[in-house]
């Protein structure tokens, strides 16, 4: 069994994990349910809410999904091609 792991793969699946997370986020927004999230996510981390969330845009949270999917895409296919060198494949 080769450890190679396909670049292009690799890309693609962390681009729809990071790309999903955050439609995920976006739906929250889109339905008022973000703030008390983020409040209480903050909350457990011990700090104190600070953040007050805009209203949901269709545009930026396109542009939000498509951007860290893009990201994740580059993220995914660095961490395949460097583990391919690292284990001479």
């Amino acid at each position: 069994m080769s450890g190679k792991i396909n670049c292009t793969k690799a890309g693609l699946v962390f681009g729809a994990v990071l790309g999903l997370f955050h439609l995920s986020w976006a739906a929250l927004v889109a339905m008022g349910w973000a703030q008390p999230v983020i409040d209480f996510v903050l909350w457990l981390h011990f700090i104190k809410p600070f953040l007050v969330l805009e209203s949901f845009s269709i545009g930026r949270a396109v542009g939000l999904v498509a951007l860290t999917a893009a990201v994740g895409f580059v993220f995914g296919w660095v961490f395949a091609f460097l583990w391919n060198r690292a284990h001479g494949s």
